[in-house]
């Protein structure tokens, strides 16, 4: 099939949220795709769509309407031909896609980890008994309680910025920022230390972007595929099968890392009590083919071993 290409006078028109790291993500898509096909700057045009999970900062995600209040009104343009493709944390992504759209591009994965973020401290053994923490995960809120009870979180919404202004203003001793963000923004300022991920196992599909078009214009698929990364693909079939065997929302502590050693996927999973007072963890290995399998195997597991109210949203 022969790709029709932007120009300026008819460019590609890319949705994102407006803040600095989706903005971020957002050029990096236009880059690539600039490099892919030696096209100008012009030939694409951000769109800048305002989502009602940034408009409330406030509030816990999960009394507001969980991971879709990022994604619904980038997506109605996208469905209604206002932008031509939608670039998104995948991190942020529910698990299935509105009728008519189809998320089957990524990037290459930046940093998984997670990052402490402290000016005085640099990990969390360093936090003294009932320190106060920032943090609007409800993934990390729960890892930290599970091996810290003692220590007091504090809800810290909003964008990168937002968070570290918080901290600034002493309303926590330390926050947690995904260590990819903190790289794509070039933040070598900020004082974060890598958390290793078998200390606190990152969020599924942290650290990677995806490229979200209409099913049925093949168009587009084209000049995405010039981009797409398999790797990242193959991992995040994985992570994402895992969490949605586990249902999984912004009302839940979920953790999930896909690794590849030449042609063996290591898949990891972690489910917690909200409260951080149980979890339970596993992994499975074996041909990056099976992936998909292995994380709906991986989640039903955890799941047999969950006792009766575990998971608060059954």
């Amino acid at each position: 099939m022969t790709v029709h290409l932007p120009t300026p006078d008819s460019p590609l028109k890319i949705g994102t949220r407006g803040s600095p790291l989706a903005l971020a993500q957002a050029y990096e898509t236009r880059e690539r795709l600039m490099r892919a096909f030696d096209l100008p700057e012009g030939a694409f045009e951000i769109v800048i769509i305002k989502v009602t999970g940034d408009a409330i900062q406030d509030r816990p995600l999960k009394e507001i309407g969980g991971k879709g209040l990022f994604t619904r009104e980038i997506e109605e343009d996208l469905l209604s031909g206002k932008i031509d493709i939608a670039v998104h944390s995948m991190k942020d992504m529910p698990t299935i896609q509105p009728d008519g759209l189809v998320l089957d591009t990524y990037l290459p994965r930046e940093d998984v980890r997670d990052a402490f973020v402290s000016p005085q401290l640099s990990g969390i053994a360093d936090l003294a008994s009932g320190a106060v923490v920032g943090t609007s995960s409800l993934r990390r809120k729960a890892q930290l309680l599970h091996r810290r009870p003692d220590l007091k979180v504090v809800e810290f919404r909003g964008n990168v910025q937002t968070r570290l202004k918080k901290l600034a203003d002493g309303v926590a001793e330390c926050t947690f920022l995904a260590a990819a963000g903190l790289n794509r923004l070039n933040m070598d300022h900020v004082p974060a230390t890598p958390i290793d991920a078998s200390d606190m196992l990152p969020a599924v599909a942290q650290g990677a972007i995806g490229i979200e078009r209409r099913i049925a214009d093949d168009n587009t698929a084209g000049l995405l595929a010039a981009i797409h990364d398999t790797e990242t693909g193959q991992r995040l079939a994985a992570e994402r099968s895992f969490l949605l065997t586990l249902d999984g929302s912004c009302e839940t502590p979920i953790a999930g890392l896909a690794e590849l050693d030449g042609g063996t996927l290591n898949l990891r999973g972690e489910v917690l009590r909200p409260d951080g007072s149980d979890a339970i963890a596993g992994r499975r290995s074996g041909p990056v083919a099976d992936g998909a399998e292995m994380g709906r195997d991986l989640a039903k597991q955890l799941l047999s071993q969950a006792g009766d109210g575990f998971f608060d949203w059954h």
